[in-house]
């Protein structure tokens, strides 16, 4: 049946009944889903970016456990997406997954600035400086219960709301299709907004007028988010489950592998089963093709064999491994990004950061740097970038996903570079004027940092863009929500292993009564010698990356009712697949 004016991907309203196109969905929808992330993004990074400076100055933490216990909770907030999208992609839908767990997330935030607000509540904490907190107190487990319910709640928004917003675009419709290639850039523009916000006032507000209303002004914003969000529900398209769980299909795929495992797979695709393309028509899901990547998994389609899975089946397993190994790679990079939140900003409170006579900077307040770097690159690599590279490639999307992210990945280690000599600058100068007390400040400009404030925003652009958009379009189908949190566990794993290494690193260098790298002093620390030792680990990184991308295989779909044959592959929709090669071995 011919549905004239309704969206082609079958999207459905609110009621599951079909939505209009012209009325629905498109930048009409993702409006209110872009005020949302702005003023969550504000939420987020008005606790995250001066959390490790609330920890060492009103809980009197030690540098080591401060960026710990800071790292320990950002690798929480970004791996709970996991739980939040598999429910979102097998049981509740993204809509009302993100609905249950935004309100999770106001309340962790509601008693968050209770906490750091009226003294019933507010740590108290009488230890001395360099030791830690009493863990047994009430008030500093209240403190941290909060900080834990709003990385519960932030389970379910992060990987829902992002895909959502997708969402609203028809990939069967040429006009939509080409609108959803600069969704991501706006989507994270509008992220970084947030983010500025927070990193230029929320944290000044913080240090100079008071921690409660500086928790309270995100708390505000997020209550208002979420209402200009539910205006936005009847313009919003939603996408209909059209099989089992994925994850399902991906165990059911590698234990049919397993058992088969005694057959011998040849290159020929024919000796697979497949479905009758009708059958794909009839359900609207989609055909993908089959590609030469992880040929043990060929074994589960046989057609010899008992009870084959289909080739469709086959290849969204390959996608899922092939998209792990990617984000494997990612973990070393966003081990780097962790150090903004952390020693970035304890490295910045050693430095002069006054201001004329009397206004200084919060060290936090550099990351707002980030934000401006990203906000000026996000339209110069849209709008002159883009069509730039599109015209000598012919790629619709100018570069192909993981180009662009190699771009970034490498990106990373001039940052490195760039951090390593600015703190050989800062221990020259400490020897120089034989500064030794941790409270001593050196003299010299807390700008030298900026470089790498900028091009950390630089690489956001091709890193963190890239990686939202590569994890998205390379998701089976009905699995974009748990596929998105490719992006949002990489993010907490790297914060995690920043954990582990700092804390490593110190109980190493302090055996046998040595001077630890990262001590509570950072004037008489050796930062850079852990700098550099980052620096060797994201370059190795950058090999394994350029190593597995030349091997990657990019998702090929048969498109829907338009060839002769019956296999013509939908390399318009993703712009990173070969019309006579279904995947892409690249060079960066």
């Amino acid at each position: 049946m011919e549905n004239i004016g309704y969206t082609q991907d079958g999207s459905v309203d609110l009621r599951g009944r079909p939505v209009v196109a012209a009325e629905t969905g498109r930048w009409k929808a993702c409006g209110f889903l872009v005020g949302y992330e702005a003023f969550e993004r504000m939420a987020f990074y008005g606790v995250a970016a001066n959390l490790v400076v609330y920890l060492t100055t009103e809980l009197q933490e030690a540098t080591v456990s401060s960026v710990r216990n800071v790292t320990t909770w950002s690798g929480s907030v970004w791996m709970t997406p996991i739980i939040g999208a598999y429910i979102a992609d097998t049981y509740l839908g993204r809509f009302w997954t993100f609905t249950i767990s935004s309100l999770i997330y106001v309340l962790g935030m509601v008693l968050l600035t209770a906490a750091v607000s009226f003294k019933p509540f507010h740590p108290k904490c009488t230890a001395t400086s360099g030791s830690l907190c009493p863990t047994s107190s009430k008030e500093v487990a209240f403190f941290y219960i909060s900080l834990y319910i709003m990385a519960i709640g932030a389970g379910g928004t992060k990987p829902n709301i992002s895909t959502f917003g997708a969402d609203q675009f028809d990939d069967y419709d040429p006009y939509e299709r080409k609108l959803k290639t600069s969704f991501f850039n706006w989507w994270m523009f509008s992220s970084f907004i947030g983010g500025l916000m927070a990193t230029l006032g929320l944290v000044y507000v913080q240090e100079n007028v008071g921690w409660g209303l500086g928790y309270g002004i995100p708390t505000a914003g997020l209550m208002l988010s979420l209402l200009l969000f539910y205006i936005g529900t009847p313009f919003y398209r939603h996408k209909v489950k059209k099989a089992e769980s994925p994850m399902k299909e991906i165990s059911k795929v590698i234990k049919t592998a397993l058992e088969n495992r005694q057959y011998k797979v040849s290159g020929d695709s024919k000796v697979l089963y497949e479905l009758e393309r009708q059958q794909y028509l009839t359900t609207a899901k989609r055909q993908l093709q089959h590609c030469s990547s992880f040929k043990f998994l060929d074994k589960a389609a046989l057609k010899e064999s008992t009870n084959p899975c289909t080739v469709t089946e086959v290849e969204t397993t390959k996608l899922f491994l092939g998209m792990f190994l990617v984000w494997l790679t990612t973990i070393v990079p966003t081990t780097i990004f962790a150090q903004v939140n952390t020693l970035f900003v304890k490295q910045g409170t050693t430095l002069e950061r006054t201001i004329g006579h009397s206004f200084q900077i919060p060290a936090a307040s550099l990351g707002s740097f980030i934000t401006i770097s990203m906000l000026i690159s996000v339209p110069i690599y849209d709008k002159y970038f883009v069509p730039f590279m599109r015209r000598r490639t012919g790629n619709p999307r100018g570069i192909t996903l993981l180009q662009r992210l190699g771009i970034g990945f490498f990106s990373v280690i001039f940052v490195m570079i760039v951090a390593y000599f600015v703190e050989l600058k800062r221990m020259h100068v400490i020897t120089r004027y034989g500064i030794k007390g941790p409270k001593e400040t050196v003299p010299m400009s807390i700008f030298w940092l900026l470089p790498q404030y900028v091009l950390l925003g630089v690489c956001d652009v091709f890193s963190a863009i890239g990686l939202l958009e590569f994890f998205y379009e390379q998701s089976p189908e009905g699995m974009q929500s748990l596929g998105t949190t490719f992006f949002t566990s990489g993010i907490g794993i790297g914060n995690f292993m920043n954990s582990l290494l700092v804390t490593a690193v110190d109980k190493i260098t302090r055996r046998g009564g040595g001077k630890s790298w990262i001590g509570d002093n950072l004037n008489d620390s050796h930062l850079d010698y852990y700098y550099a030792f980052l620096l060797v680990l994201v370059s190795v990184n950058f090999g394994a990356f350029i190593w597995i991308s030349k091997r990657y295989k990019y998702k090929s779909e048969v498109a829907v009712g338009v060839a002769e044959n019956g296999a013509v592959q939908m390399e318009d929709k993703f712009g990173d697949a070969h019309p006579n090669d279904s995947y892409l071995g690249e060079k960066l």
